[in-house]
């Protein structure tokens, strides 16, 4: 395809949104985003991805693998592996947001139907909420760690521990909660500024960190050689395949619903190059501070436990400067929010309003992934490394890999890119399917589900669940493709009310 065909074919919209408003699949949130309000530029996905990989949980997973036995080469180079492969699917998925301007459960009703693409949204959806309560957790650690520093008696202020916990850690998680459901009621463009501004400052505060870590460990050298328990093949491999799967599940989440954000994107050239010259990068980058921070404290605090060692909030009590307890806590709450609101709000709040366009806007659907996030109690997640990496990111990675299995085939191999804008929001176009739903993709998404989790239930296939992502991903693709080659129809040649224009 020549570049003046490429740039003809790259962007699409509706001429007209008046007709939809009627159409029980639409509102105006998750409605196509016209050509000319979609802004966003190489450097605005670049800072995204910056300010989502700047964040608590990457240092977490990094210092995790090798407080599970790895030495720090080990750990950065199975988070960089794992950051290149999710970048694959991140982009494939990226390109119908941006040519249509459509979100990701409008995107996942060409494959699973108007009505059953609610099945894959919510399946991410819940995931996210999740990861909502988790960030939100950390966040309101900071900001009790903060608050004790600045106040020595906040910490037995109320009395004594409830559920575990002091009341006052409880009053700090529900303050940092509700600043961000305060964030989510300004809107996307808050977001957009938040990424941009706190990238840059979470990045150099850490980096303040690295040059201590450096300065009291006595140099680089002694933090790159910690050995590590893992020194052979044998015992490498079986924490090595489950950690490569975990890393990738912590990025599954927004393999399927980059749309949500590339919807706003100018042009694919700039969403792509901005994506991966950002993501493999930033996240190796901010993964290695945390692994010369641990490996420093490993060295420094010989008598820290290991379940201590992996959290950054815990080992920052251990400082003795409360002006840089508190910056340290400060920068923590800025990471949190902009990742938390980006990667765990955006999503889950357009699927909530997917699944009752009528009843619930983006703001309602924030408001009830907050709640849901507290209901999943993610205190109990962040119990101990090896429950975080192994049982919450390898677990559900496999269930979003087999969406990704089944949004991939159906949009680049059946469909080569081609949708019917203005069916995607009605009710009887042609992706209805059968009420609503296409029953083979439940099949395909299903089968990988099977061949991921099916090693949670049969003892003697434990070690498929070291490949979650990988089987979900390639299970549910090979019986998808083979369950609809036959039944997708081109779109060419048939009345699309959709206007291709030049991005120049």
């Amino acid at each position: 395809m020549s570049e003046e065909e490429f740039k003809n074919e790259e962007l699409v919209e509706l001429d007209d949104q008046t007709g939809l408003i009627g159409s029980g699949l639409y509102n105006p949130d998750l409605a196509p985003v016209p050509i000319k309000n979609r802004n966003w530029k190489t450097f605005t996905f670049a800072a995204l991805w910056m300010s989502m990989s700047a964040n608590i949980s990457t240092y977490m997973l990094a210092s995790g693998l090798m407080t599970e036995g790895m030495s720090s080469l080990q750990a950065l180079g199975t988070i960089a592996l794992g950051n290149v492969i999710v970048l694959a699917p991140i982009l494939l998925n990226s390109h119908p947001g941006t040519k249509y301007g459509i979100p990701f459960p409008v995107f996942a009703r060409a494959a699973y139907g108007t009505f059953g693409s609610n099945l894959p949204a919510l399946m991410r959806a819940v995931v996210a909420c999740g990861w909502f309560g988790i960030q939100a957790w950390i966040g309101g650690q900071a900001l009790d760690l903060m608050f004790n520093t600045i106040y020595p008696g906040w910490k037995n202020l109320l009395g004594p521990e409830v559920a575990g916990f002091t009341p006052t850690t409880w009053i700090s998680f529900f303050l940092f909660w509700l600043l961000n459901i305060l964030v989510i009621y300004r809107g996307m463009g808050l977001v957009r500024k938040l990424a941009m501004t706190a990238a840059p400052f979470v990045f150099l505060m850490t980096l303040a960190m690295v040059f201590w870590a450096i300065n009291t460990a006595n140099g680089i050298g002694n933090l790159l050689s910690h050995p590590g328990k893992l020194n052979t093949l044998s015992s490498f491999l079986p924490v090595f395949i489950p950690s490569l799967s975990a890393v990738i599940g912590g990025w599954a989440t927004l393999s399927l619903n980059m749309p949500d954000f590339t919807r706003f994107g100018r042009s694919q050239k700039e969403q792509t190059i901005g994506q991966a010259a950002a993501l493999p990068t930033s996240m190796t980058l901010y993964s290695g501070m945390g692994v010369v921070i641990t490996s420093a404290a490993m060295l420094i605090y010989p008598n820290m436990p290991n379940s201590d060692l992996w959290d950054p909030i815990k080992l920052a009590g251990q400082f003795d400067n409360a002006f840089i307890v508190v910056l340290a806590m400060f920068t923590i709450c800025v990471a949190t929010l902009s990742v938390n609101i980006a990667a765990n709000v955006v999503s889950p709040a357009n699927d909530f309003a997917n699944a009752f366009p009528r009843w619930i806007s983006f703001k309602t659907g924030g408001l009830i992934t907050g709640i849901i996030g507290i209901l999943m109690h993610p205190w109990r997640i962040l119990s101990d490394a090896a429950a975080y990496i192994f049982s919450w990111l390898q677990g559900y990675s496999g269930g979003l890999g087999s969406i990704a299995g089944v949004l991939i085939v159906d949009y680049w191999l059946l469909r080569k890119k081609e949708l019917a804008l203005k069916d995607l929001y009605q009710e009887h176009g042609v992706y209805r399917y059968k009420n609503g739903w296409n029953p083979k993709a439940v099949v395909a998404t299903l089968l990988g589900c099977g061949a991921a989790w099916i090693g949670l239930v049969i003892p003697g296939l434990r070690f498929l669940y070291d490949y979650a992502w990988f089987l979900g991903v390639g299970v549910s693709a090979i019986s998808y493709y083979l369950l609809m080659i036959n039944e997708i129809k081109p779109i060419e040649g048939r009345e699309d009310a959709g206007t291709k224009q030049t991005q120049n």
